[in-house]
């Protein structure tokens, strides 16, 4: 995959996500995603509706993110209308997120210990919520991982192929041309994935899916690739060019090779490869 073709593609005005507003956190991000997706052998489509539904939960962000528990007391009501019918009921949860968290979140989600709706509040790039969810990824014990890299990364892939936010899964959504090079992926339905909200949020994630699936396959996207992450000096390949080559007389075949018409640039060239040659020993 070339990522910098990806990379570029995304950056134009009209690419429908990003455009010129991207960061280094953000791209670190995406980074760590492309690498897990070719670890695992992701098809195309799928990772556009995992890149979809990260740029969507995080806000573009690309990064971990804490659920934000501040609210005012009028946005409690609006939010929570069950919970907070009036101003007056909201008022002491207002802008207290720790006493907010143990009053929507306790008693429910395997939740049953006097500060476990805080402790296990949303965290990760798809926010998980609740020890019940918690205990589902090996994270009851150490909640706070959650907001780490490379367990938000894991987290979000084993949630979203195996089902284990809401029983939706990536495979639900294919069609019978999603293997084929016309999309027939249903990037809007599989907001079920994550969330209910299919019908506010549906026609968001369709758009950006469709936007990183555009940049994937400009890229050359394939999930054999090896991940950046994992690469070493050794997958680094130097191909010189320097054109017509002739023995030096006197030389065994391993010898050294003289550049016709290059001159000094050709015995150059012929140091630096020498040098490659055996430092790859």
């Amino acid at each position: 995959m070339n990522r910098a073709a990806f990379y570029a593609a995304l950056r134009r005005s009209m690419s429908g996500v990003f455009g010129k507003s991207r960061c280094a956190k953000q791209d670190e991000g995406v980074d760590a995603i492309l690498d897990e997706a070719q670890r695992r052998g992701a098809n195309l489509l799928h990772l556009a509706a995992i890149l979809a539904e990260v740029y969507h939960e995080t806000g573009g962000a690309m990064q971990p993110v804490g659920e934000n528990l501040n609210y005012s007391a009028k946005r409690l009501t609006q939010v929570w209308p069950a919970r907070f019918p009036t101003l007056a009921s909201a008022e002491s949860y207002a802008n207290n997120p720790r006493a907010l968290a143990n009053r929507v979140y306790g008693g429910r989600l395997g939740n049953a210990g006097f500060d476990d709706g805080w402790v296990y509040r949303g965290r990760g790039l798809a926010q998980i919520t609740g020890r019940a969810n918690y205990a589902k990824f090996g994270l009851e014990h150490a909640p706070d991982r959650a907001s780490e890299m490379t367990t938000a990364v894991r987290v979000l892939f084993d949630g979203m192929i195996e089902g284990l936010f809401t029983g939706k899964r990536l495979s639900d959504f294919d069609t019978i041309d999603s293997s084929s090079a016309a999309s027939g992926y249903r990037y809007a339905a599989s907001r079920a994935i994550i969330n209910g909200d299919v019908r506010q949020n549906g026609v968001k994630i369709e758009a950006y899916g469709r936007a990183f699936e555009a940049a994937l396959r400009e890229a050359g996207y394939g999930p054999d690739e090896t991940p950046r992450s994992e690469r070493s000096e050794k997958d680094v390949v130097v191909e010189l060019r320097p054109g017509r080559t002739t023995q030096v007389p006197g030389k065994d075949d391993a010898g050294v090779a003289r550049r016709s018409g290059l001159g000094f640039l050709g015995r150059l060239l012929d140091a630096f490869a020498a040098v490659l040659e055996r430092l790859m020993k």
